[in-house]
């Protein structure tokens, strides 16, 4: 237990020094929590002071991290999904399905244009294409809503009419990212890795039908009889309770227990008291506390001493360079068929192109999954990281939500 508190006690102040430093060149602070958690990984702490990060963060001790880092997403998902606005979506319906489908599409189809390359350079032994294209697909077509939001709110966008579509893109690509997370994890062994893949399915649709059908209207009755009354105490216990239960069934079912988080998130109802009460409530736990030891863990698993030759960079750029024009091509096409000026087409693809903190979840999924190899895992990480960084000086070059921006430090 000691190690344990000290070890978050490290976890937290870095966190903390490297989200201020972030914020300061610029970026979201969930940018600097990353590179914080990477700095205490072997390749750099432990590489500087090998003894004393042996000392700190044994292999045996892991294990707490994980769990606790398990329960912090488990709700962080939740509350994402809690957070999607239906309203927006069927107000921008035809843009929204339109670019967002495309910005899925293409950076899929280039995704499987490389895999078998990737999959016998990096691959683990026994995992079979499908599965694989999947899960690389979706790390090339995902976009960090969080993260988004963060950058949105911080240049005052979020109710513009490219804010919302953004937004709506994003969370449409949530969707089905953890829609195909799901099918991707019923085919490799995870959890339960007895259970024939078509049980596994079965099962998933039979989760989904409850969810879908039971528990969500269920929620839509409690809201229309409780609507005016504030979240109680014992509502919200019984809300967790219903999330974390959800997140035990997908778990049991070999999917992976944060898509039934997300999926309770989609079924809260939608009632705008109930919504900030569980925001104010359970995000500054997670975001403070779990978030942080979730990027320690990722740290630990971001080797990169394995990229120790040139071959290994170039993958890496090949990798980033396809994740970028997959995704912005495919966002910049569908702005301009929607009817979007180029330039906000571009900027609407520099905003989709954020991947950060939900990328490293799906990462993190398929490395524990066995199907990313801890070479592949590096290299996406960092492809994550710097596609995230991207976002705010691209926004700056188009100069888009700039004037917000200024006159904040002008009346500063």
């Amino acid at each position: 237990m000691t190690l344990l508190l000290v070890q978050m006690a490290v976890v937290l102040l870095t966190a903390l020094i490297c989200g201020w430093v972030a914020r300061r060149l610029g970026q979201a602070r969930v940018i600097g929590e990353i590179v914080g958690g990477v700095l205490l990984g072997p390749s750099v702490f432990g590489r500087v002071a090998p003894h004393a990060w042996a000392a700190l963060f044994p292999q045996n001790s892991l294990a707490s991290f994980e769990v606790l880092s398990s329960v912090g997403l488990v709700l962080f998902l939740f509350l994402v999904g809690s957070e999607l606005d239906y309203g927006h979506l069927r107000e921008q319906k035809t843009a929204t399905i339109l670019t967002g489908t495309l910005s899925i599409l293409l950076p899929f189809a280039m995704a499987a244009g490389i895999t078998p390359l990737v999959r016998s350079r990096f691959a683990p032994e026994g995992i079979s294409g499908f599965p694989f294209l999947l899960l690389l697909g979706i790390a090339m077509s995902i976009t960090a809503v969080p993260v988004l939001a963060r950058i949105l709110q911080e240049r005052e966008m979020q109710s513009t009419a490219l804010g919302t579509l953004a937004l709506m893109c994003a969370a449409m690509n949530d969707v089905c990212a953890w829609l195909l997370l799901a099918v991707a994890l019923t085919m490799v062994p995870y959890g339960s890795g007895a259970t024939p893949v078509s049980q596994r399915l079965l099962w998933l649709v039979g989760y989904l039908a409850v969810m879908l059908c039971g528990v969500r209207p269920m929620g839509k009755w409690l809201a229309r009889r409780r609507a005016d009354a504030g979240l109680s105490y014992e509502m919200l216990a019984g809300v967790v309770a219903i999330v974390l239960a959800s997140a035990a069934a997908t778990e049991a079912i070999g999917v992976h227990p944060l898509f039934g988080a997300f999926l309770a998130g989609v079924c809260f109802p939608r009632v705008g008291r109930w919504q900030s009460a569980i925001h104010m409530r359970l995000d500054l736990i997670v975001s403070v506390l779990l978030l942080p030891l979730f990027f320690a863990l990722t740290g630990m698993r971001t080797r990169l001493d394995l990229l120790n030759g040139a071959s290994a960079w170039m993958w890496t750029a090949l990798l980033l360079v396809v994740a970028v024009a997959g995704k912005m091509g495919g966002a910049v096409i569908g702005g301009r068929w929607t009817g979007l000026p180029w330039r906000e087409s571009m900027a609407l693809g520099a905003l989709l192109n954020t991947r950060g903190l939900v990328e490293l979840i799906v990462l993190n999924i398929a490395y524990s999954a066995h199907v990313f190899s801890p070479a592949l895992f590096t290299m996406l990480v960092i492809m994550a990281l710097l596609t995230t960084m991207m976002t705010t000086p691209m926004l700056n070059l188009l100069k888009v939500g700039e004037q917000s921006i200024k006159s904040r430090r002008f009346l500063a």
